[in-house]
C-alpha cells in the first residue's frame, strides 16, 4: 500500500451536520500491520489516526479531518463549521470489550484536528481506539500505556525514524516499520520537508512531487502535512503503536536556529521569520499527537519533555533548534574558534538545565536521550586540522560537555543518545576527550538513516569508511535507507539497523544491516552481527572523496 491517489474535492457532499456513509475500517489482527483502506467517497479520514505521549494510565489520541488533503487552503476541504467527532478505546482490536468513549470537536480553525487526552487506564495494556464522523469510521490504531512507575514491565520494543523526504521516495521502511510491531516509536525531525517542487532533488531523481509553494504561511504547512499524512505507509506507523515526536529543521526551515532563519538576521527573511516559525509550529501541533502542554503561543512551543517508561526507561526528548544560538562560522564543515565558545549552547541553559536536573533524579535503568544532531564528535580530515559540523553537537562542544559530564557526575546507569538528520545510519561510543582514543567511554549513541531522504543511496562496508578511520569512536556507517529497531530489556539494548532495498520501488523488502549491542552498566556499542558486503576493501589511508560524499549525502541544498 502506498501514497492515497487525490481523492475528492472540497465539494463532497455533507449532510445533516454529519458526513455521508462510507465503509468500516477493518481492525487489525494480533500479529500483522494495521490495515488500512483507501477512502470511499466523502470520508474525512483520509490521513488516517495517531497515539502518542503514553503514561501509564493513558495516552493521546489523534486524528484530523480531511475530506481533500491536497487543497491548497490548507483546510482539507472541510465545512467551515465544527464537526462532532466521537472516539472509543476498546481492549481488544474487535471493540467487543469498550473500555471508554465520549465525543470531541473538529473545529475549522485547528484545522480540523482533534486531540484526546486519555487517563485512567490500566498500566502496560495494549488498547485499540477508533473515530467515527457522522456514519464514517476512521481506521483502527493500536496504542499502549507504559508500565507502573514503580515496575520494569516487559522488554521494550522501540523503533525510532527520521527525514521523510516526499519526493525522493515511497515510504516503504515505514511500512516495514509496522509490521516489525513495535510499542513505541520516535520521530527525531524532518517529518515533513518545506521546499517546493523541484528545488531538493535526489540523484536519481524525484519520483513525485510536493504540492503548493515552499511552505511559509499556515495554509502552506497545513497543506504540505496533510499530503504527507495522506501516504497509507505513514499511516500504518502512525497506527501500529503510539509515537513520541521532535522536530528538526526542516519543519520549519533548512538550517534554522532560534529567531534567525537559513538566511541570516541580516536579511529580509529576518524580519518575517517569527510569523513563519508561528504557522510551522502551528500547523505541527495539529499534526501531531501531542498534549495540550505543546499548543504553540506563537513562533514558540515546548516541545521538550520526559516520558517515563516505569522503571525500565527515561526518554528525554530534546529540542536543539528552538533555544540554540546560531550555528557558527556561516555553518557547514568548519575549523572553527566558535564551536568551543562555552558561551554557546545547542539547547539553551534552561533547557540544559531541566536535562540535568532529570539526569540528577532518575532511577532508570536506561536514560535515552531522543534528539535530532549528530553528538557524537566527527572530523572530517586525517591531518591535525579538525573540521566538524557546525550544525551538529560539534558546532557546541561546550554544549556537548555540560550534558555529558552531567550524565556521569549524576551517575546515570546507561546514557544512550538516539539521533536522525544524516541520512544514514551509525552507531558510535560517546567518550569523555574525543582527542584522546584512550579516553573513557561514558555513553552510547544509535544514529538511524532517513526513510527517504537523498534517494536509494548504496549498501556500503564499514569498514572502508575513512569517518570511521579518523574518529575511531565511530563503530559503524551504513548509507541505505530505513530505521533502527530496538529492544531494551533489564540486561540490554539490542538495536538493528534496518534498511529497504529501494525507496524508488513500492513494497521493497527489509533486511537486518547490523545488530549492535549495550549491555548494562557497560557504555559503549558492541556489534554482533553484519549482514556481508562483497566489495574489495578500501586502501588504508582514507579516501577524503568518500568523505566528502557522506557529507554531501546529509547536506541540503
Amino acid at each position: 500500500m502506498t501514497a492515497l491517489a487525490r481523492p475528492l474535492s472540497r465539494r463532497s457532499v455533507l449532510v445533516a451536520g454529519g458526513l455521508a456513509a462510507g465503509a468500516l475500517a477493518l481492525p487489525a489482527t494480533a500479529h500483522a500491520a494495521p490495515r488500512l483502506r483507501a477512502a470511499a467517497p466523502g470520508d474525512p479520514f483520509t490521513l488516517g489516526v495517531a497515539s502518542g505521549d503514553p503514561a501509564p494510565d493513558g495516552f493521546v489520541l489523534w486524528t484530523r479531518l480531511a475530506l481533500d488533503p491536497h487543497a491548497e487552503d490548507g483546510l482539507g476541504g472541510m465545512p467551515a463549521k465544527p464537526v462532532q467527532v466521537k472516539w472509543e478505546v476498546a481492549a481488544d482490536e474487535r471493540f467487543r470489550r469498550i473500555e471508554r468513549r465520549g465525543t470531541a470537536t473538529a473545529r475549522p480553525d485547528a484545522a480540523h484536528s482533534v486531540h484526546v487526552e486519555l487517563k485512567g487506564l490500566r498500566h502496560g495494556r495494549d488498547y485499540w481506539y477508533r473515530f467515527r464522523a457522522g456514519n464514517h469510521v476512521s481506521p483502527v490504531g493500536r496504542a499502549l500505556t507504559a508500565p507502573r512507575a514503580d515496575s520494569f514491565g516487559p522488554a521494550l520494543t522501540m523503533a525510532f525514524v527520521s527525514c521523510a523526504q516526499y519526493e525522493h521516495g515511497w515510504f516503504t521502511s515505514y511500512r516495514r516499520l509496522a509490521e516489525d510491531r513495535p510499542d513505541l516509536v520516535l520521530h527525531l525531525g524532518d517529518y515533513q520537508y518545506e521546499y517546493k517542487k523541484g528545488v531538493y532533488n535526489s540523484p536519481g531523481g524525484n519520483i513525485r512531487d510536493h504540492d503548493g509553494p515552499e511552505t511559509v504561511t499556515l495554509a502552506n504547512y497545513r497543506q504540505r502535512h496533510a499530503q504527507y499524512k495522506a501516504d497509507t505507509d505513514l499511516q500504518a506507523a502512525h497506527a501500529a503503536a503510539p509515537w513520541l515526536v521532535v522536530f528538526d529543521d526542516h519543519e520549519v526551515e533548512n538550517n534554522w536556529a532560534g529567531y534567525i532563519p537559513e538566511e541570516g538576521s541580516d536579511t529580509p527573511a529576518y524580519e518575517a521569520f517569527r510569523a513563519r516559525r508561528a504557522a510551522a509550529f502551528q500547523a505541527y501541533y495539529e499534526n501531531m499527537p501531542l498534549r495540550r502542554s505543546s499548543i504553540p503561543h506563537g513562533p514558540d512551543i515546548q516541545i521538550y519533555r520526559r516520558v517515563r517508561w516505569g522503571r525500565l526507561a527515561n526518554f528525554h526528548m530534546l529540542d536543539t533548534r528552538q533555544f540554540r544560538d546560531d550555528q557558527g562560522c556561516g555553518d557547514g564543515y568548519k575549523d572553527c574558534p566558535e564551536a568551543a565558545d562555552p558561551k554557546r549552547s545547542i539547547t539553551g541553559d534552561r533547557q540544559e538545565k531541566w536535562l540535568l536536573d532529570g539526569f540528577r533524579r532518575s532511577t532508570a535503568r536506561w536514560d535515552v536521550i531522543g534528539q535530532q544532531v549528530f553528538f557524537a564528535q566527527r572530523d572530517n580530515t586525517a591531518g591535525p586540522v579538525k573540521k566538524t559540523s557546525m550544525d551538529a553537537w560539534d558546532g557546541y562542544a561546550a554544549s556537548r560537555d555540560r550534558i555529558t559530564e552531567g550524565w556521569v557526575d549524576a551517575g546515570v546507569r546507561n546514557p544512550v543518545v538516539l539521533t536522525g538528520d544524516v541520512h544514514a545510519h551509525w552507531a558510535s561510543d560517546l567518550k569523555a576527550d574525543y582527542d584522546d582514543p584512550d579516553s573513557a567511554t561514558v555513553g552510547s549513541e544509535l544514529v538511524c538513516s532517513s526513510i527517504s531522504t537523498t534517494g536509494d543511496g548504496a549498501d556500503s562496508d564499514p569498514a572502508s569508511q575513512p569517518f570511521l578511520k579518523i574518529n575511531p569512536h565511530l563503530k559503524f556507517y551504513n548509507n541505505q535507507r530505513g530505521y533502527v529497531l530496538t529492544k531494551i530489556g533489564k540486561g540490554e539494548m539490542k538495536a538493528d539497523f534496518r534498511t529497504v532495498a529501494s525507496v524508488r520501488t513500492q513494497g521493497s523488502p527489509v533486511s537486518t544491516k547490523a545488530t549492535f549491542v549495550i549491555e548494562d552498566r557497560i557504555p559503549g556499542v558492541h556489534q554482533t552481527y553484519l549482514r556481508p558486503y562483497a566489495a574489495p576493501k578500501m586502501a588504508a589511508k582514507p579516501d577524503q572523496n568518500l568523505i566528502d560524499q557522506t557529507i554531501r549525502n546529509e547536506t541540503q541544498p
